[in-house]
């Protein structure tokens, strides 16, 4: 196992706890934007892969997630985020001049990191977008209740392997929780932010289980359509489900994930 060590960095709205997962030699920056509700410490496996292909990987918990400050899984304006992304994007990039960075973003997260592409694409050499939340989402449909309902994320839908949504229900880091409305909100304006925003020029791969309930490929696919650009390629596993870096086929995922990396940095 690959110890992580922290880091803070300061956000637009308080500090940010950053894991950081070290290699000897680094060929590359790994970033990586956790989803909704969970914490950069849910991707220990994922980090120790990219360290095996050379990467140096840096993943923040969100506002309001994990270990940062804010209160949990609120936020105003998901833009706030993209910025705190900036910002420690600019930090790793001064400590480790001349590496070519990769952003790997989650759901929610993937959302953030297309909204980054559009936004910083010229820092970038490569997006990987896992089950973005991106187009529509059913969950926002939460927001036409006078009162949000009691409704956490069912953690059957993560992974066929049943132990990882005893994990999720297991970890004190991961909100378990109703949705707040102004979150909802601020994804809700950041969907239509990317629709209405410029294809992704940056080399980007979508991956999608073909059975995710709580993030539906086909949903997914109509803001895919909005912002896909000329080098851009997808897979989508039949009976995946929302978690691919921890599904029962994770092995293939990340084969995929790099040898997509490697051909686009070695490109």
């Amino acid at each position: 196992m690959i110890e992580s060590t922290d880091r803070e960095i300061t956000g637009r709205h308080g500090n940010l706890v950053v894991r950081e997962w070290a290699a000897t030699n680094p060929g590359w920056i790994a970033l990586i934007a956790h989803g909704y509700g969970e914490h950069s410490g849910r991707y220990q496996w994922v980090a120790e892969q990219l360290v095996g292909a050379r990467a140096q990987v840096y993943a923040p918990d969100h506002l309001g997630h994990g270990r940062s400050d804010g209160e949990r899984v609120r936020f105003t304006d998901a833009e706030s985020i993209v910025a705190d992304l900036e910002t420690l994007r600019q930090q790793i990039a001064a400590e480790h001049p001349g590496l070519p960075i990769v952003l790997i973003g989650h759901s929610m997260g993937g959302m953030l990191a297309a909204r980054y592409a559009q936004e910083h694409q010229e820092h970038l050499a490569a997006v990987v977008l896992s089950a973005p939340v991106l187009g529509t989402w059913h969950v926002l449909d939460l927001l036409e209740h006078d009162e949000i309902p009691d409704t956490p994320i069912d953690p059957e839908t993560l992974s066929r392997d049943p132990e990882v949504g005893a994990a999720y229900l297991a970890d004190p880091l991961v909100w378990h929780g109703p949705f707040k409305r102004p979150t909802l909100r601020a994804i809700d304006s950041c969907l239509l932010a990317i629709n209405d925003g410029p294809a992704l020029e940056r080399p980007t791969l979508w991956v999608h289980g073909e059975d995710d309930e709580l993030v539906p490929e086909a949903d997914t696919r109509t803001g895919i359509d909005r912002i896909r650009g000329d080098e851009f390629h997808e897979h989508i596993y039949p009976g995946g489900r929302h978690e691919l870096f921890n599904e029962t086929n994770k092995d293939e995922v990340m084969s995929d994930v790099l040898t997509f990396i490697g051909r686009e940095l070695n490109s």
